[in-house]
């Protein structure tokens, strides 16, 4: 269940075990922070509390865009990892400029009746992040409520991140970002009709905005496929802005699912990057380019074969 306020909480919700972060991205370090939550408190409801914008995107619109996950895939990623409950906070003014003290009093206290929460180490909040773990234990022991403060997740000597996944995906290696996911990393959104010229290439493809999706590497990727209803479909896909066909002016999932023939548009597939195969390129004219994919998806399958 996601909840979007923390007036007027559902009874079910109220007395959980509240594990507090962002959780872009859900990953092994976000998942030890909600096993430490239920471990502290395991008679009580499990529940994650995280803000919609991300703060980032509130305080720098005008960045690019990064996330890993966005609410819904977030929500389910929280669920498949214990979560009962995703409290969604909207972050807009207001709730930037709550002081710490009212943030544990107003939200965890007296709106979510919080009985034990858990963070990592780093975790900030309140007015200019004017709360850390140090003023939050002292706030929750006043308060009732115990605290878990979870030591970041190391991986090859190195602590689990969001930002360390970010830029591995930048860099091209989606599976060693899916190693610190827990699972490959994916790209959800509704399919949407393109120039139809995969179809007219022998290679017809479903089409979605990465959005306010991270960008990984530009190029050819091997991919599992998420289709409506529940079924798993193996392809090859490219993120890009088709520079052999002039340039696009917004960058684009372009997925060929193998042994696939339906329709798809106006639904909302996931593509999970596997493997990334080749840089994106320009080619010389459209055979060029059919040669290349055919070689493409030779290559993807015999990734995921």
């Amino acid at each position: 269940m996601i909840i979007d306020s923390w007036h007027h909480v559902p009874r079910e919700a109220r007395g959980a075990t509240v594990a507090l972060g962002n959780f872009d991205g859900v990953h092994l370090g976000h998942v030890a922070v909600l096993r430490a939550a239920h471990a502290a408190r395991p008679d009580l409801p499990l529940a994650a509390l995280t803000f919609e914008p991300h703060p980032r995107e509130h305080f720098r619109p005008d960045d690019l865009p990064f996330r890993l996950t966005l609410l819904p895939a977030k929500a389910a990623a929280l669920a498949a990892a214990g979560t009962g409950f995703v409290f969604a906070l909207p972050f807009d003014d207001a709730f930037a400029a709550m002081s710490a003290e009212d943030f544990v009093e107003q939200v965890l206290h007296r709106g979510l009746g919080a009985k034990h929460l858990a963070c990592g180490p780093d975790f900030a909040f309140g007015h200019r992040r004017g709360g850390d773990v140090a003023f939050l234990a002292r706030e929750a022991e006043k308060r009732g409520m115990g605290l878990s403060v979870v030591p970041p997740v190391q991986q090859e000597g190195e602590a689990i991140s969001s930002t360390r996944i970010r830029r591995l995906l930048q860099d091209g290696y989606p599976d060693r970002a899916a190693e610190k996911l827990g699972r490959p990393w994916e790209i959800r959104g509704t399919v949407v009709h393109g120039d139809k010229l995969g179809r007219v290439l022998g290679w017809p493809t479903a089409n979605i905005w990465l959005g306010r999706h991270l960008e990984p590497a530009r190029g050819v990727y091997a991919v599992t496929v998420a289709l409506p209803g529940g079924a798993q479909a193996k392809g090859v896909a490219n993120v890009g802005r088709r520079p052999t066909l002039g340039g696009d002016p917004e960058t684009r999932l372009e997925t060929f699912i193998f042994d696939f023939d339906g329709d798809l548009y106006g639904q909302e597939i996931g593509v999970r990057l596997v493997r990334f195969l080749r840089p994106d390129a320009k080619f010389a004219g459209l055979e060029e380019l059919k040669e290349a994919i055919a070689r493409d998806v030779a290559e993807a399958r015999a990734v995921l074969d």
